[in-house]
């Protein structure tokens, strides 16, 4: 990846958080509640903790690619960590930590060299993963659950 792309992807990442701030920021218990319309959905309150949890699975696997060397990074079923972490409480916290944690994420990112930037481990579900590929799944991943969150809200 060249340093432009790298550069648009790291302005995407920085707004994610944002985007789901300004979705989530009227939001009523009901619409919070809502079933989306399709089938296995989740509901807006549900994307809210998902996304906290997520958050923080990218922050120990962006440190884990950076700080070790060929890491193996496990991937987890999102389904049951929804069903077992209780994905039906308030979702302030879980805000909280997304922001936070994508604030500390970003800071990091925009910290690396060169050579970190070709730091890279294996992921057990999509094999070779390196930073870039990181970069490329988590700058879209909250504006893809804000859109979820939209779509939610509507029913």
């Amino acid at each position: 990846m060249d340093q432009s792309e790298r550069n648009a992807l790291i302005d995407r990442f920085r707004t994610g958080a944002a985007d789901v701030e300004a979705v989530l920021a009227d939001i009523t218990d009901e619409e919070l509640d809502r079933l989306p319309a399709e089938a296995d959905s989740w509901t807006a309150r549900q994307v809210a903790h998902h996304l906290a949890d997520s958050e923080a699975m990218a922050y120990i696997r962006l440190r884990r690619l950076i700080a070790e060397d060929d890491p193996q990074i496990v991937g987890y079923d999102e389904p049951e960590w929804a069903r077992r972490l209780h994905y039906d409480r308030p979702i302030a916290s879980s805000l909280a930590v997304l922001t936070a944690v994508r604030a500390a994420s970003l800071q990091l990112l925009e910290s690396l060299d060169d050579a970190e930037w070709e730091r890279a481990g294996t992921h057990t579900e999509s094999g070779p993963y390196a930073v870039d590929d990181w970069l490329r799944i988590y700058a879209e991943h909250s504006h893809e659950h804000a859109d979820q969150i939209r779509a939610a809200r509507r029913g």
